[in-house]
């Protein structure tokens, strides 16, 4: 069955120009979208992931034909406001963006107001490798994925911090806290909206809530109450911060340049790999190390979804499943490249594809997943909508 948004039945039943193409025959799909070109909307606040990116529109543009071009992008929200844009002045074929990394609030908005393609993940080809047991890669903030995005990387919530200036780092808020009024301008996070900084403050509510469990249900009239305490607790650390919180980095490697720079002893990283791809390109000392909080540390997937309204559907889907590849995951997990975790099952791997996974060197900073403990759930992603705008309200403009 083919799967229309945006435009008719009729319209789709007499006119094969708006006929979607269907994931289910993968030779009509890779005969589609040979020659297209894909407009992949991802955040470019990143070397290292603009260059994976490069190497992928290199591999699907050798192997399928398929053009890739990074639509680098500081804020996802911007992608889906230009989709947004389009559906109201009704330009249901071929949109400005083909394909977009996303998840949270993002995919949930688009999902509710029918803007994706799909349901087309689970009908990739290499979905077989997914590990959809093991990993968060069917649902999004709590929300069910339902194959309307293909998810591509793990990602779980790590400390950075340089062992010759914070040998023994904090590890609760309240460490934290008295921390940084022990040592004041040491430390900082990305300003919100980017999705580090807002990372920080829900990493800060989950374990400062009374009841953690509340947030895996859509925010509603008892908001004020439950995140009182997370307010409460940035009323007093924000004086503390660097520049004492009347500035803030703009992105997450930015913060990696203050440690590297001296300015700062601590860093926030969705990435458990990002340390040692840092070290391993120069932009960290070699004394820095990774941690996670005694209470455990937020975990999630990365998910790429595809625009109803994209006129290159065919070649999205290619690169979906050319990101879900075993040549890909891996060289995503290299520190040296990506440090990211992958989303594949060992065990319906290969031997040797596998075994390339067990040989691969983490890095020296690398977490083990022992040592990543316990992966705290997202919480339902109008939480972070309200806790972005409340933020931003409150502290978003320099004093």
């Amino acid at each position: 069955m083919k799967h229309l948004l945006g435009v008719t039945a009729a319209l789709a039943l007499t006119s094969p120009a708006f006929a979607d193409p269907d994931p289910a025959n993968w030779d009509a799909v890779t005969a589609e979208a040979r020659g297209q070109t894909v407009y992949w909307n991802a955040w470019g606040g990143s070397t290292t992931t603009n260059d994976f990116i490069a190497w992928i529109g290199d591999k699907v543009q050798a192997d399928y034909g398929v053009t890739l071009e990074h639509v680098k992008l500081t804020d996802t929200a911007d992608a889906v406001s230009r989709v947004l844009a389009e559906q109201a002045a009704n330009q249901d074929t071929d949109g400005a963006v083909d394909m977009i990394w996303i998840n949270g609030a993002n995919f949930a908005s688009m999902k509710q107001a029918g803007l994706l393609f799909g349901p087309f993940a689970e009908d990739l080809p290499n979905w077989s490798l997914v590990d959809v047991d093991g990993k968060t890669v069917q649902t999004d903030f709590t929300v069910p994925t339902e194959g309307y995005e293909s998810p591509w990387a793990m990602a779980q919530v790590v400390f950075i911090h340089d062992t010759e200036t914070l040998p023994e780092p904090p590890k609760s808020a309240e460490a934290l806290l008295a921390w940084a009024a022990a040592n004041p301008g040491r430390f900082t996070f990305p300003q919100p909206p980017d999705f580090l900084g807002t990372t920080f403050l829900k990493q800060m509510l989950i374990e400062l809530v009374d009841d953690a469990t509340v947030l895996q249900s859509p925010a509603g009239d008892d908001f004020d109450a439950v995140t009182a305490p997370m307010w409460a607790f940035l009323e007093e650390l924000t004086p503390h911060l660097w520049r004492q919180g009347r500035a803030y980095p703009q992105t997450g490697p930015r913060q990696l340049q203050l440690i590297n720079d001296g300015e700062t002893d601590l860093a926030i990283s969705f990435s458990p790999g990002e340390a040692s791809a840092a070290i391993a390109n120069d932009q960290l000392p070699e004394t820095v190390r990774t941690y996670v909080l005694d209470g455990g540390t937020l975990g999630n997937a990365s998910f790429v979804a595809i625009p109803y309204n994209s006129g290159s559907k065919a070649g999205a889907m290619v690169v979906a499943n050319t990101l879900l590849s075993a040549e890909a995951q891996l060289r995503a997990q290299d520190p040296s490249i990506l440090g990211y975790g992958t989303v594949l099952d060992m065990d319906k791997l290969t031997p040797a594809q596998a075994n390339a996974f067990e040989a691969l060197d983490l890095g020296i900073a690398t977490l083990s997943p022992a040592e990543l403990g316990q992966v705290l759930a997202e919480p339902h992603p109008s939480w972070m909508t309200k806790i972005e705008a409340e933020w931003i309200d409150r502290y978003g403009v320099a004093n």
